[in-house]
């Protein structure tokens, strides 16, 4: 599968969101027994659904914190992803730092957003002069009440294929 074009496809149809969500469930087994289920995706904007089932609980019966953490690098990879060329493109998370809110008892939604100008002045300006880039991606979780359960800050290391060293 073609994630760019499924996703652009999965913009506009119902079907092809289905497929886009069914294809990332095999791209990423991780994460296959949580259910996360990519509600909306546009060139600006990802929404993650991150369901309220019993592998994404905690001992409290509130929404893991890991569950939390993986909803907010799976929306801001997926959206880079989206907009860059993943054959031309290579990203790696270099760190994650999570801080949490209110604790989650109904099912959550990580929501990412990535302007354009955002995308030019950050990634693209900067990958035309440097070997690589890191982008500090703000990710926000909140449950269906719309309380804010989290915010994360994904650091991603962008860099061009070109410029990837495999060996030592």
């Amino acid at each position: 599968m073609n994630l760019q074009s499924a996703a652009k496809k999965a913009q506009t149809s119902k079907t092809w969101n289905y497929i886009l969500n069914l294809g990332l469930l095999r791209m990423v087994p991780f994460n296959r027994p949580h259910n996360f289920w990519v509600n909306k995706l546009t060139n600006n904007e990802v929404q993650v659904k991150l369901p309220c089932i019993k592998l994404n609980m905690n001992h409290v019966n509130g929404i893991h914190a890991c569950a939390m953490a993986t909803t907010s690098e799976y929306a801001s990879g997926l959206l880079l992803l989206h907009r860059l060329n993943p054959k031309e493109f290579r990203i790696i998370m270099e760190s994650i730092s999570v801080k949490y809110h209110y604790q989650g008892k109904t099912t959550a939604f990580t929501k990412f957003i990535l302007t354009d100008d955002e995308f030019e002045k950050e990634i693209i300006n900067p990958l035309k002069s440097e070997d690589a880039i890191y982008k500090l991606c703000e990710v926000k979780t909140y449950d269906k009440n719309d309380n804010l359960l989290c915010t994360a800050s994904v650091n991603w290391q962008i860099k061009n294929w070109k410029k990837v060293k495999t060996k030592v």
